[in-house]
């Protein structure tokens, strides 16, 4: 057992509709140590990937990326910057962007996601990075507009995959490298197990 699995199974509560809460520790209050490793790993897991860029989507995967980029360096030895799609236009975001509608499962609506376009650029390579893996819409939306931007996706680095939904399995079909801390079944009772997949 990991040290992610390990604090999920202390305080980690599954709700009805196979919700998984760890907002005490991951996604609301934020243990930094806990990130800290999160990071540390994620930067063992993709550290031949040759990281440009890290991408997520607000709000709860960008304290988790920005830990995690202290561990990548960039070809000209900086730490890559991490970039969030934001789910609304704001006066401070310009109409030039890449764009994808993204459905979301845990609130049960549909966000266009935005990325500026002079923050994304061809050739780009890019690590998703975010919390929850679960029917893969955001993954997915954040892969769409990689692809807009001639950019590269190297790879998927995500704190939680539930793998009684489907997104696991859809990047896996896409060929996209996807690493997950911990994947999470859950028994007849509803309560929590961990399963691998080779990484």
């Amino acid at each position: 057992m990991n040290f992610l699995e390990k604090r999920i199974l202390e305080e980690g509560t599954v709700e009805p509709g196979g919700i998984i809460k760890v907002d005490s520790f991951l996604n609301h209050k934020m243990d930094i140590g806990l990130l800290n490793e999160i990071g540390a790993e994620f930067g063992r897991l993709f550290a031949e990937d040759r990281v440009d860029k890290i991408l997520t989507v607000e709000a709860s995967g960008i304290g988790i990326a920005c830990i995690a980029a202290q561990y990548f360096k960039t070809d000209d030895g900086k730490m890559p910057p991490v970039v969030f799609a934001k789910k609304s236009q704001t006066l401070n975001l310009s109409n030039d962007v890449y764009h994808a509608t993204v459905a979301s499962y845990t609130h049960q609506n549909e966000n266009i996601i935005r990325i500026s376009k002079k923050y994304l650029s061809a050739g780009d390579r890019c690590l998703i990075i975010d919390d929850f893996l679960a029917a893969g819409n955001a993954v997915a939306g954040l892969c769409e507009i990689i692809k807009q931007a001639g950019a590269v996706c190297v790879g998927v680095g995500i704190c939680v995959e539930k793998a009684f939904q489907p997104g696991g399995k859809r990047l896996l079909d896409l060929g996209i490298k996807l690493c997950s801390l911990a994947i999470i079944r859950l028994d007849d009772s509803g309560g929590i197990y961990f399963v691998r997949r080779e990484q």
